[in-house]
C-alpha cells in the first residue's frame, strides 16, 4: 500500500509557503540600532576584520555552518536528466535533511550547465560563500571529473553524496553482514550490477575495506565489464577483468555478495539460488529492488538482505551519513573529506548497529526490541545517537589525517554541543549516569514481568549503573527475555510467592510485625503482605539484601509509598515526604516539587519540601536557586495559600540564611529575571536564574509538570521521592525505558 498519493506529495510541497526551506535571521532585528549593526554602518567592522585575516570569516559570518547543495539536474533520483529547475524540490529536500538531522544550514543552488569545465568554474567562483559543497544528482561519468577537480581546486569539503553516501552506508552493512555469516572480507566474491557513480564508488570503498579487486565482477547494462570490450569509459575500464563471463546469471554462480545499483527485478530466484551459502544481497535499485524482498526471502532463508526502501529491514539510507559527515568536517574546518574520514564513518556506523537500541528508535519503527542481527545490520535513520557517533568520528579522522584546521580539544564538550544543536542536551542525565557508574548498586525491580523493566535492566547492566534484581515469576520473566531477544545472562530472579522464599518471607514478616505491632499489625497480616512484591522488595532494602527499590510502572503511587513508609520510614521528625520531577529544558534542568505527595501542604511542610529538594539537587553538583510559587507576589494577598507560602519563606530565611530562596512569587516573575529585577530588586534571588520551583499545592505542581511534558515535549525524570530514609523511588505509570534507567541511576546516587 502506498504511503501517500500524488496529490499528497504535491500538496505537501505547495501548501502554505511554497517549498520546504526558508532563511531565518539569527540576530536581533527589531530596533534601529539592531538594523544599523546588521547592515550599514555596523557591518563594516567585521568586513575590515575579514580583510585583515580571511579566517575571520568563520567568526563573523555563517560560512562555517553553511553548505551548498549543488546540482545541474542531469541524474535526479532515478528520474534522469530532468533539468536544473525540475531538480530543485530534491535539492530543497536535501537541505531540509541537513538541517533537521545535523543543524547544518544549506543554500540549494541549481545550475543550468552540463559542460563539466564550465560547471567546475561556476562552483569554484561561488565557493567563498560556503564552508562545504555537496554535489547532488550529476550524471556519470562527468560527476567523477567534477568532484575530483573541485577537491583539488578548493580548500573546503567537496562531497558527491550519490557516489560516496551509498558506499559508506552499505560498507558498514557489509562489515556487519560478514561478521554475522562468518565470512572473511578478503575471500568473498562480489558481483556488482551497475557501473554508474554509486556502483563504482561502492566498489572502491569495499576494496579499501579489504575486498580483493580480483574478486569483483562488475556489470553494466550490456553485461560483464571485460577486457574484451571496447566500449568502456576510463572509470569502467578500471574494473574490467579477463573472463568469459558475459551475463548476470553467469556471474552470480557462487557469489558471496551481490551489490545492485541498477534496475528493478533483474535478479531471478534461480540466480539467487546459485549464490554461495549465506549470501549477502544488497538490492538497492529504487523504487523496485533488483529482486523483491518477498521473493528473496521466500527463495532462501540463509541470506542477509538490504534495500534502499524504508518498508524492508536494513534500509541503506544516505541520511545516515551526509548530514553528520559534513557536521564533523565543518566543525574542524576540514579542507576535504578524504578516504580516512569515509572509513571512519563506516566503522562508526557498523559499531553503532551493535549497541543497545534506544526505546525511542524501537517506538519510531513500531518494533518491540531491535537487536543486531540479520534484519538489523545498519542503524536506523531516526536514531538520535547518530550525530554524536558519526560527527566525532569524522572530526577525529580529519585531525588524524592532517586535513583539520581547527582541532577539537575537549571531546566530551563537543558531544554536548552536538546534542544541544538538536535539542538533545542531556548533560545532567549524563552526569547522573556517570556518577552512578562510579559506585554501582543492587537495584530491586518489583514489576519484572514487564518488557520495559527487563529492557531497562539490560541497559543498566550494559552501562554499569548497577546490578538489577528481578521480582516475579521466573518462567514468565525468562519467556519474555527469550521472546524479546534480550541479553540478560545470569540475572538474579526472585519469586516472592515461591516455596523457596518461605524462610525469607517469615523473617521479613517478623521484622515488619516488630515495626508495626503498635499500629495494629499482626504476624499473620505481616506474613500475608510479604507475598506482595512491593513489601518484599522494600524489605530487601531494609535488610541490606539490596541497595535500592523501584516500582510503580503498573501499580498505584500509594501502593508503592505505603510499604516504604511502614518499613523504612522518613529522614525527618515530622515524617514529611515529597515528590520532585526534573524537567530537561533549553535553559537547563528545572526541579519541580511537590508534584506528587502533599495535597494542601502547611507552611512547615513547604519548608521541609524545600529543604529536601535542595539536598537532593546538590547531589547532582547543582546549587539550588529556589522560588516558592503562588498566584501573588510578596504579600500582595494575605490569605489562603499565599499566606502559607509567606510563612514558609519567613522560616526558611530565618533558619537557612545561606539558602538561595525567595517568594511568594508568580511563575512569570520567578522565571523572568528582567521582570523580577524591575519590580522586586530586593528579592534574595536578585538576577539569578531560578532552577527550582516549589508549588503551593499538589494540583498546581502536578498540572504544571504534566502540561510542560506534553505541550513543550520536555523530557521528565521522576518522580523522585524525597524524605524516605533509604533509596526507594516510584516509576510513573507507563513510563519509558529511558525514564526507568534514569530513575535507577538516581536511586544508585541516593
Amino acid at each position: 500500500m502506498a504511503l501517500f498519493t500524488r496529490e499528497d506529495a504535491l500538496n505537501y510541497h505547495s501548501s502554505g509557503r511554497p517549498g520546504k526551506i526558508e532563511v531565518i535571521p539569527t540576530k536581533p532585528h527589531s530596533t534601529q540600532v539592531d538594523l544599523s549593526l546588521a547592515y550599514s554602518p555596523g557591518v563594516a567592522e567585521p568586513c575590515k576584520e575579514i580583510q585583515k585575516d580571511p579566517d575571520n570569516i568563520f567568526n563573523y559570518t555563517a560560512k562555517g555552518n553553511l553548505v551548498a547543495v549543488i546540482s545541474n539536474g542531469t541524474a535526479v533520483l532515478g528520474l534522469g536528466d530532468i533539468g536544473a529547475d525540475a531538480g530543485k524540490p530534491v535539492m530543497e529536500g536535501k537541505g531540509l535533511l541537513f538541517k533537521i538531522f545535523a543543524d547544518v544550514d544549506v543554500f540549494d543552488i541549481e545550475i543550468d550547465e552540463k559542460d563539466p569545465d564550465k560547471l567546475i568554474e561556476i562552483i569554484t567562483r561561488i565557493s567563498p560563500t560556503f564552508g562545504g559543497i555537496n554535489l547532488e544528482d550529476i550524471k556519470a561519468p562527468e560527476c567523477f571529473e567534477i568532484e575530483q577537480k573541485l577537491i583539488k581546486e578548493l580548500d573546503i569539503p567537496v562531497f558527491h553524496d550519490d557516489q560516496h553516501g551509498t558506499a559508506i552506508i552499505s560498507g558498514a552493512g557489509l562489515l556487519n553482514a560478514l561478521e554475522l555469516n562468518g565470512k572473511k572480507i578478503d575471500q568473498v566474491k562480489v558481483v556488482v550490477n551497475g557501473a554508474g557513480a554509486s556502483a563504482i564508488s561502492c566498489t572502491k570503498l569495499y576494496i579499501s575495506l579489504g575486498v580483493k579487486k580480483e574478486n569483483v565482477i562488475m556489470l553494466d547494462s550490456k553485461g560483464v565489464l571485460t577486457t574484451k570490450r571496447n566500449d568502456l569509459n576510463i572509470y569502467k575500464k578500471e574494473f574490467a577483468i579477463d573472463t568469459d563471463l558475459v551475463t548476470l546469471e553467469e556471474a552470480m554462480v557462487g557469489a558471496d555478495v551481490f551489490l545492485g545499483l541498477s534496475v528493478g527485478d533483474v535478479v531471478t530466484s534461480e540466480m539467487l539460488k546459485s549464490m554461495a551459502p549465506d549470501p549477502i544481497v544488497f538490492a538497492m535499485a529504487n523504487p523496485n529492488p533488483e529482486i523483491s524482498y518477498d521473493l528473496a526471502m521466500k527463495t532462501r532463508d540463509d541470506l542477509i538482505f538490504a534495500t534502499g526502501r524504508s518498508d524492508h529491514p536494513n534500509q541503506v539510507n544516505n541520511v545516515l551519513g551526509f548530514p553528520f559527515i559534513f557536521r564533523g568536517a565543518l566543525d574542524v574546518r576540514a579542507t576535504e573529506i578524504n578516504e580516512e574520514m569515509k572509513i571512519a564513518v563506516v566503522n562508526a556506523l557498523a559499531k553503532l548497529a551493535k549497541e543497545d537500541v534506544p526505546e525511542i528508535v524501537n517506538a519510531a519503527y513500531r518494533q518491540k526490541n531491535i537487536v543486531f542481527g540479520r534484519e538489523y545490520i545498519i542503524p536506523k535513520p531516526l536514531d538520535p545517537r547518530l550525530i554524536t557517533w558519526i560527527a566525532p568520528a569524522v572530526a577525529k579522522a580529519a585531525m588524524d589525517s592532517g586535513v583539520a584546521r581547527k582541532p577539537i580539544k575537549n571531546w566530551d564538550a563537543y558531544r554536548d554541543e552536538l546534542s544541544r544543536r538538536l535539542g538533545l542536551d542531556n548533560k545532567l542525565i549524563r552526569f547522573i549516569r556517570t556518577k552512578a557508574q562510579q559506585h554501582p548498586k543492587r537495584i530491586v525491580f518489583a514489576e519484572a514481568e514487564n518488557f520495559k523493566i527487563l529492557k531497562a535492566a539490560q541497559t543498566i547492566i550494559n552501562e554499569g549503573i548497577g546490578t538489577p534484581i528481578l521480582l516475579g515469576n521466573k518462567r514468565k520473566i525468562m519467556s519474555i527475555i527469550e521472546e524479546s531477544k534480550l541479553d540478560l545472562p545470569a540475572i538474579e530472579i526472585i519469586d516472592p510467592v515461591s516455596d523457596s522464599e518461605s524462610k525469607r518471607r517469615a523473617e521479613y514478616a517478623r521484622i515488619l510485625t516488630e515495626k508495626r505491632q503498635r499500629k495494629g499489625m499482626t504476624q499473620d497480616e505481616a506474613l500475608e503482605l510479604m507475598y506482595q512484591k512491593n513489601y518484599f522488595g522494600v524489605m530487601m532494602v531494609e535488610t541490606k539484601q539490596a541497595d535500592a527499590f523501584l516500582s510503580g510502572l503498573t501499580s498505584k503511587y500509594s501502593d508503592t509509598i505505603r510499604p516504604a513508609l511502614q518499613i523504612i520510614g522518613t529522614t525527618n521528625p515530622e515524617n514529611h515526604i515529597a515528590g520532585m520531577y526534573i524537567l530537561i529544558t533549553k535553559r537547563g534542568p528545572m526541579f519541580f516539587a511537590d508534584t506528587t505527595v502533599n495535597i494542601q501542604p502547611s507552611a512547615k511542610t513547604l519548608v521541609d519540601t524545600t529543604i529536601l529538594a535542595a539536598e537532593e539537587i546538590r547531589k547532582y553538583n547543582i546549587e539550588p536557586r529556589i522560588a516558592l510559587l503562588s498566584y501573588s507576589n510578596f504579600g500582595s494577598i494575605r490569605t489562603g495559600s499565599p499566606e502559607r507560602v509567606q510563612e514558609a519563606v519567613r522560616i526558611l530565611h530565618e533558619k537557612y540564611p545561606n539558602l538561595i530562596v525567595d517568594g511568594e512569587l508568580q511563575a512569570n516573575f520567578a522565571l523572568n529575571i528582567e521582570l523580577r529585577m524591575a519590580k522586586f530588586p530586593f528579592s534574595k534571588l536578585r538576577d539569578m536564574e531560578v532552577n527550582t520551583l516549589i508549588f503551593p499545592n499538589l494540583s498546581s505542581g502536578n498540572i504544571a509538570y504534566k502540561m510542560l511534558g506534553e505541550l513543550a515535549g520536555m523530557e521528565l525524570i521522576g518522580p523522585i521521592l524525597l524524605g524516605i530514609a533509604k533509596p526507594v523511588h516510584i516509576l510513573h505509570m507507563e513510563c519509558s525505558v529511558r525514564e526507568i534507567v534514569n530513575m535507577a541511576a538516581i536511586s544508585v546516587i541516593d
